[in-house]
């Protein structure tokens, strides 16, 4: 699908705006399963391309929660090696964009190219990433948000009196600029601190796949807790003497006694 619209940047090449869905957050071990690009050109006119992926592996129940993609959804879907030199010639001298593709979705997609036997050549590219300019020109701390919510400047700041008293200025400044907001503790934690259900432990190194344990970080992501009972338990036991939190590692030891947590149900939700 082809349109043509004001673009605020002076392009000399074309660039490549795109986002994927996946199978999990790994490079390496997970898939895409949804890839979307919109093609800006020099002269303003921009070009849409969405593809559907069989990932050739199970899309893992709780990755089907966020983005509503089933393994039925992709089974009669093409593999992305089958798709690869399509997109490849799509993207093909562009510059390339998204919401932070710089973290997730260039090494996603450049993993998917190695294995379809291409380059994405990412070296060749500049790359126009949303989310850093985001994060630079909307700072997260506490001086943004006492300007932002008090509109007075933080003198003080990493003094940890002052610092206390500008949280308690701006949360009083929160309940008075959203009078939604919640008015007791009970809701407010269940709202802003929802854990992800498929973490096991507080942190998320430990987290439920498939209804399975499974480690979720460092070299051995993705792999069975009661598998590495077996085959490797020198490795549980480094996570029992290393810096991890209390809870990650009474699920491993108890995980060594042959003690599991019970699974969460599979709740799939999806927004209308």
């Amino acid at each position: 699908m082809s349109s043509k619209a004001h673009f605020p940047i002076k392009l000399d090449r074309p660039l490549a705006i795109f986002d994927i869905e996946s199978t999990g957050t790994s490079p390496r071990a997970d898939r895409i399963i949804e890839l979307a690009v919109i093609r800006i050109d020099p002269d303003g006119s921009e070009t849409s391309r969405n593809w559907l992926v069989n990932p050739t592996i199970p899309i893992p129940v709780e990755t089907t929660a966020v983005h509503g993609i089933t393994d039925d959804i992709v089974k009669d879907c093409p593999t992305f090696a089958q798709i690869a030199h399509e997109v490849d010639a799509f993207i093909k001298g562009c510059d390339l964009g998204g919401y932070n593709v710089i973290r997730f979705d260039i090494p996603m997609l450049g993993e998917e190219f190695l294995r379809a036997g291409l380059d994405l050549k990412v070296d060749d590219r500049r790359v126009l990433d949303a989310q850093r300019i985001y994060h630079q020109r909307e700072p997260r701390d506490l001086a943004a948000a006492l300007s932002f919510f008090c509109g007075r400047e933080h003198t003080d700041a990493h003094g940890a009196e002052a610092d206390a008293q500008a949280t308690l200025d701006v949360i009083k400044g929160q309940f008075r600029r959203y009078d939604d907001l919640p008015r007791d503790m009970e809701t407010l934690d269940r709202q802003f601190n929802a854990t992800d259900p498929f973490n096991a432990d507080r942190s998320g190194r430990l987290r439920w796949v498939d209804g399975e344990l499974t480690i979720n970080f460092g070299k051995k992501k993705g792999e069975r807790v009661k598998d590495l009972v077996t085959t490797d338990p020198g490795y549980l036991k480094w996570i029992l003497r290393g810096d991890f939190p209390m809870d990650t590692r009474r699920i491993v030891q108890n995980a060594l006694d042959g003690i599991y947590p019970p699974a969460p149900s599979a709740r799939i939700t999806m927004d209308s």
